[in-house]
């Protein structure tokens, strides 16, 4: 434990750091980081007007969650110059919610293992792939979350992508403990910024599925999650005083009505496209990012919620309207937890060299596209386009590492390799 505080102190540096360096105001400004969503200046912007007594969802300027506006309008005003302590603390905070959940997690994940491994041969043959050394993953995980570079800059801009990465980290927690009702406000809370995490409510279904009255465990977690957000919903009205902000937030980010460029694949599609395309385009890209593969995904991972929910979060950061590099590092923290399956993966070098390229050549564009004129839109969205691309490639070469690690513990591990062969049906 000594070890984690000691970085713990060496993450909270480097934020204060980066915070009181040049970088600052282009680190908040940089669209790869900052969204109409989660944007600090646009909060600000909003705690303004409505100080001023103007409504501000009204226009099409403020997307955050009353909340959030209620929240921060009390704390902008006296303690401004702090608030950068409270982001850092937040991450800090998610950082050692993340360990505690894979250190819980792990002993799970084992004992899975060996429900279904019966036979003594297949013992004996898998003997190798599962001998392997998990107790240092949750410290990799938290290590992983204080010094990703997406994670660091996230916070430097003071996003409210940050406290979005808390309640999920502390849905997780929850998730592996068993605690179904912070499940679901948890879910709830998230799914009041946006509408992608109600995909995650699935996963929660599954955990807490009862074989025995399966209608009856379903019903009590949808009911639950339906009487939460409403209650939520409800509250955001009492201090809003109309129902406006909910065509700021989920209108808004299903119509996709700020084009400003940013790492997904939205903008660029409906800024190229003519008008009367673009009621399917949206429809398609929308469902693209939210059901298309929830269902498949759900009954081949049915037996492993917590592996369900990370693919669905990594799904979600890649195909939603507006992403951001916050989302990615996430999720990209959470690779730790999975580094059974690593020596399975059969593209990791060539992901890891496509995100480092697209990482430098992301910035040198838009500098080129926005600032020197000499290039345009097109330069950018293909920076972006692999990087999501390498997204993809991450997310379907963990699902077939995992595929192919649970047939070798199911069915063995083949000893001689002159002896294997490969079969296309």
């Amino acid at each position: 434990m000594t070890k984690l505080y000691i970085n713990f102190i060496i993450a909270f540096i480097i934020r204060i750091a980066v915070h009181h360096s040049s970088f600052k105001s282009a680190i908040e400004d940089r669209v790869e980081i900052s969204t109409p969503l989660n944007s600090w200046k646009k909060l600000k912007e909003g705690i303004f007007l409505h100080k001023s007594g103007v409504d501000p969802y009204s226009g099409n300027v403020f997307h955050e969650t009353p909340l959030m506006l209620y929240v921060f309008q009390a704390l902008v005003p006296s303690f401004e110059s702090y608030l950068v302590y409270l982001f850092i603390t937040i991450d800090l905070v998610t950082a050692f919610i993340l360990f505690k959940m894979a250190a819980k997690f792990i002993p799970q994940l084992k004992q899975y293992e060996d429900t279904y491994r019966s036979d003594e041969v297949v013992k004996q043959t898998a003997k190798e792939i599962l001998n392997i050394n998990l107790k240092e993953t949750p410290l990799f995980v938290a290590y992983a979350y204080l010094y990703n570079p997406f994670i660091v800059l996230n916070c430097v801009a003071q996003t409210t992508t940050v406290i979005s990465n808390l309640c999920l980290a502390s849905l997780l927690y929850s998730l592996v403990n068993g605690c179904k009702f912070s499940c679901v406000y948890l879910i709830a809370l998230t799914a009041l910024q946006s509408c992608y995490p109600l995909l995650l409510i699935i996963p929660v279904c599954i955990r807490f599925f009862n074989s025995t009255k399966p209608v009856q465990s379903v019903l009590s977690i949808i009911i639950s999650f339906l009487v939460v957000l409403g209650s939520l919903l409800e509250l955001s009205h009492r201090i809003t005083g109309n129902w406006q902000f909910l065509e700021s937030i989920y209108w808004f980010t299903f119509n996709v009505e700020d084009l400003t460029p940013n790492i997904g694949l939205f903008w660029y599609f409906f800024t190229e496209m003519f008008e009367h395309f673009r009621s399917l385009f949206i429809a398609a890209l929308q469902i693209n990012a939210t059901i298309l593969y929830l269902f498949p995904l759900s009954l081949h991972l049915r037996e492993e919620p917590v592996f369900l929910m990370h693919i669905l979060m990594a799904l979600t950061a890649v195909f939603k309207s507006y992403p951001c590099l916050g989302d990615v590092g996430f999720y990209l923290a959470l690779l730790p937890l999975w580094n059974h399956l690593f020596s399975f993966m059969q593209q990791l070098f060539i992901i890891g060299c496509i995100l480092v390229i697209t990482c430098v050549l992301g910035p040198t564009v838009w500098h080129l596209w926005i600032y020197a004129g000499s290039a345009n839109a097109n330069f950018f969205f293909g920076a972006t386009l692999a990087f999501a691309t390498a997204q993809i490639f991450l997310i379907t070469d963990l699902l077939f590492a995992h595929k192919k690690r649970k047939f070798a513990v199911q069915n063995g591990w083949p000893t001689d390799s002159s002896k294997s062969i490969l079969v296309l049906d």
